[in-house]
């Protein structure tokens, strides 16, 4: 376990963190508008206040574009949080800019179902839906 205080900095330059890339494949229906969802019930992050780990079940519903995401990467890139000291807040805005930036979906929900610590619940949803 890290010490937490080697989290306070990240918090501040949060939007600047690098993260995997997410990577994604033609869409050959993209005159259609339909929906995928994607859940991640093994996601894990670490507070940065304890340095204790956080778990939480990730879920993502999108209607694709011209690109769906592939899915070997998006594990990478959930991997990729498991040493890094974030709000749930944050994981969840992250996961969002990182994912809209990969695939330009058409609309996009993302809903982090963090489990009970010290006994309080957090889900946090975003929310995007693309200019036409």
């Amino acid at each position: 376990m890290k010490n937490p205080s080697s989290y306070e900095s990240l918090q501040a330059t949060i939007r600047e963190m690098v993260t995997p890339k997410i990577e994604t494949w033609e869409n050959a229906y993209n005159d259609k508008e339909y929906t995928v969802d994607i859940s991640n019930p093994e996601f894990t992050a670490v507070c940065p206040k304890t340095g204790l780990p956080d778990f939480a079940n990730i879920t993502i519903s999108y209607v694709p574009d011209k690109y769906c995401v592939e899915l070997k990467s998006l594990k990478e890139y959930f991997h990729f949080y498991r040493d890094v000291g974030i709000f749930h807040e944050h994981v969840i805005n992250k996961i969002m800019e990182d994912f809209v930036a990969s695939c330009n979906p058409r609309k996009v929900e993302i809903e982090g179902d963090f489990n009970i610590r010290g006994g309080i619940k957090t889900v946090v949803h975003a929310s995007y839906t693309r200019d036409k």
